[in-house]
């Protein structure tokens, strides 16, 4: 018997309608990108490795696949021999687990010439060696949007001389990276009361680790924070309190970020407010112990929650990162959604629109299903009708089967979503039937003459 094989552990066989699921989906992705203003970019689905480990470290390793050039034997030894000897090792290439750092490779080729503000999307394919579980594959589809560019703060904040300075620029650039978020969550039909955005600063965290005695290891507790809510209580306060923390005293310091109470919280005041201006109010909120682990997020930091799923989405404020690509030192916030767990909220929420109506939103009904009534004239009518037809601009199909009887072949139109059908009748006339209505033509129409009345009616 010849080998069966599945698809990768991880990875997701779509037909049509799965298919169409998501584009549908990507399609909200791009028209909220552009509605707000960010133009659509798009890099190699492999970079070099090195450019993963600048950004976030030797151990994004075990996150990424690696990838060999077919005729790099050398290379491929060389790794092999590496890990005989139990030395560590990587492929010199990687399929890429993130867009940021492609975005800040890009982004430092050519900031001279770029606008300031430069607004980016992006949406395609991302992959990471990680343990499939709900809500998290090894290949998936991710939406980003960043703002790049921007003024460092000048003016004074609202609260003691020692508290944070605010940047009116980057305030409101956060707040159109929060809105594009938004803007999607409410195209797809979902309220505040479904997902809500937690906002944060992880300098005000940082600030609350170093007063209660945890200088020197802001970084591992942004860490333990970041993974509390999947950790038991008594396991997250044991990672604290080893790095010299005391839990209750943190805590009690991360409350008064959410009561706005901390010097530090400055930017997260102004962000609010600048939220609020837009109508965003209802949707946001601070949340002192959203961090997002990953040490290039520089202030503001937040995270889309919808009860019972992970992060629908996250981001923040990476101001160092595009001059570590070697490029001028500019700040830049942005965030990523993947198509999992957003599918999965909505599929949850009853608020993934049913095929038939996907179908129509995306262009994939077909304008016109081709039947002959079974004659040979007509039968030998159909494929230059067909042609006639889809050189009109019409979505035309056909039906395969050998049967005669319209009943069967009306109702494979209709279930393939067909606007009407047109039997040929002869090798020269067609009657036309509306399968929105169920109504039928008064008259026969000339072949020649029914690709333009079809395509007036489109």
């Amino acid at each position: 018997m010849p080998p069966r094989f599945q698809g990768p552990t991880g990875t997701r066989d779509l037909y049509p309608l799965d298919l169409a699921r998501r584009r549908w989906i990507e399609a909200k992705w791009r028209t909220v990108a552009l509605r707000h203003g960010f133009d659509e970019v798009d890099g190699p689905a492999f970079e070099h490795t090195e450019l993963y480990t600048v950004k976030s470290g030797p151990g994004i390793v075990s996150e990424i696949f690696g990838v060999f050039s077919g005729k790099d034997e050398a290379g491929v030894k060389s790794m092999g021999d590496a890990l005989l000897r139990g030395e560590h090792a990587a492929a010199p290439w990687a399929l890429r687990p993130e867009f940021t750092p492609t975005l800040a490779r890009l982004y430092a080729a050519r900031a001279a010439q770029l606008p300031k503000p430069t607004k980016w999307f992006w949406q395609q394919h991302c992959y990471r060696a990680e343990k499939p579980q709900r809500g998290r594959l090894r290949e998936f589809m991710q939406w980003n949007c960043d703002v790049i560019g921007g003024e460092p703060a000048t003016t004074p904040a609202d609260g003691p001389a020692d508290g944070q300075a605010v940047s009116t620029s980057l305030v409101a650039y956060d707040a159109e990276v929060i809105a594009a978020c938004v803007g999607l969550l409410e195209a797809c039909g979902l309220t505040p009361a479904q997902a809500r955005v937690q906002i944060n600063d992880r300098r005000a965290v940082s600030a609350a680790v170093a007063a209660c005695g945890g200088t020197g290891n802001e970084q591992a507790a942004l860490q333990a924070l970041d993974a509390r809510s999947k950790l038991p209580p008594e396991r997250y306060r044991a990672q604290v309190q080893a790095l010299g923390i005391d839990p209750d005293a943190l805590d009690g310091a991360l409350d008064a970020i959410a009561s706005a109470q901390s010097p530090h919280a400055a930017h997260l005041r102004a962000l609010l407010g600048a939220l609020r201006q837009c109508g965003l109010g209802d949707w946001c909120a601070i949340q002192p112990r959203i961090a997002r682990g990953l040490a290039y997020y520089t202030g503001m930091v937040f995270e889309v929650i919808a009860e019972g799923e992970r992060a629908v989405a996250g981001g923040g404020r990476y101001d160092n990162l595009i001059e570590t690509f070697g490029g001028p030192p500019t700040p830049a916030c942005g965030f990523g959604m993947g198509d999992v767990v957003l599918s999965l909220l909505l599929q949850d929420k009853g608020l993934m629109p049913a095929d038939a109506q996907i179908a129509r939103e995306l262009g994939l009904r077909p304008d016109v299903y081709v039947i002959s009534n079974g004659d040979p004239a007509s039968d030998a009518a159909v494929p230059g009708l067909l042609a006639a037809l889809r050189r009109a601009g019409l979505h035309a199909r056909r039906s395969y089967k050998g049967t005669k009887n319209i009943g069967k072949l009306l109702k494979e139109a209709s279930d393939a979503g067909a606007r009407s059908a047109a039997i040929v009748e002869s090798g020269s006339e067609a009657t036309v039937k509306d399968l929105d209505t169920g109504a039928q033509w008064p008259q026969r129409v000339e072949l020649s003459a029914l690709p333009e009345r079809l395509r007036l009616m489109a």
